[in-house]
């Protein structure tokens, strides 16, 4: 349902499906999370009640930089998502999994490599005044209800999708027997080489072994 009003000159829309987020002229004021975002979810179905859950089943277009320099998940490929939330005392517990596809560059011949991901999403987004004692001390790792019972699930997928990826990724291509066979080639021998500081000795025990049963330099 949608109605406008007058604000200093301006129309402003609202929909109360969004828990009353403002749009001006098709953007979000400053400060507010953006509703139609991909990765932006509304709670509003959820309520407060602890023990309430709610799951949701969607596919949305990765974020641009969903990665590390060397591989990552191109911008607008699709993520789905397998989430359920819970509302618990201190908020909306979000968990599941997201599945994506990551491609990037071998690290010893720079051929293309994909690489299927699933990871594992846990999040808990603290009502405003509610942040659990533990993380109290830690702004950093706060993340909360956004105004209109908005939750932005962004920087939880971007933390577990970048802590999944290889930081050198490898193909299975010619270059992986190539590697197979350096690294036999450059095998080092089974028998420890013996210790230099004790060659003098080996020479000495070994001269002895060659020489007569029972013979004796004489001085």
């Amino acid at each position: 349902m949608w109605f406008t009003h007058q604000r200093r000159g301006r129309v402003v829309s609202r929909s109360t499906r969004n828990g009353g987020v403002d749009v001006t002229k098709g953007k979000v004021h400053e400060g507010q999370l953006d509703p139609n975002a991909p990765l932006v979810i509304s709670t509003h179905d959820l309520g407060r009640r602890p023990g309430t859950m709610r799951t949701l089943k969607r596919t949305v277009p990765a974020p641009a930089e969903l990665g590390i320099a060397v591989i990552g998940v191109p911008e607008g490929a699709d993520l789905e998502l397998d989430l359920r939330m819970e509302a618990v005392m201190e908020g909306v517990l979000v968990s599941g999994t997201v599945r994506g596809t990551a491609v990037g560059e071998c690290g010893r011949c720079l051929t293309e490599v994909t690489q299927d991901l699933e990871v594992t999403l846990q999040e808990l987004f603290a009502y405003p005044g509610k942040t659990p004692v533990e993380l109290a001390d830690d702004e950093d790792e706060i993340r909360e209800v956004a105004q209109g019972e908005l939750v932005d699930l962004e920087p939880a997928v971007r933390d577990a999708v970048v802590l999944e990826l290889p930081f050198q990724p490898t193909c299975d291509g010619p270059c992986q027997q190539d590697y197979e066979i350096g690294v036999s080639e450059q095998a080092p021998p089974s028998e420890e080489p013996a210790d230099p500081r004790w060659a003098a000795l080996q020479s000495l025990l070994e001269s002895s072994d060659d020489s007569p049963s029972g013979t004796r330099e004489k001085s």
